[in-house]
């Protein structure tokens, strides 16, 4: 009976140590993938978000400040007659 036991410490010892290293390996894995990933990314000149939104406001802001001139410009015009 205590072999038997016995027994089954050594497996529950071999499977936790098998886990453990099927853990590492997959975090390895992951790093690695996440590595390859930003690696691609950066490769191919993408923008960030805050820098796509910093040139959207920039376009809004440029496209007001041009209806403002074209109403004073026709404005101007009108006036002119």
């Amino acid at each position: 009976m205590q072999t038997r036991s016995k027994m089954f410490d050594d497996l529950s010892q071999l499977m936790t140590n098998a886990m453990g290293v099927a853990q590492g390996a997959r975090d390895e894995a992951e790093t690695a993938m996440k590595g390859m990933i930003d690696r691609w990314l950066a490769d191919r000149d993408f923008v960030t978000r805050e820098e796509f939104d910093a040139v959207r406001a920039m376009a809004q802001k440029a496209r007001e400040e041009n209806a403002a001139l074209k109403a004073r410009l026709d404005a101007m015009e009108g006036k002119g007659d």
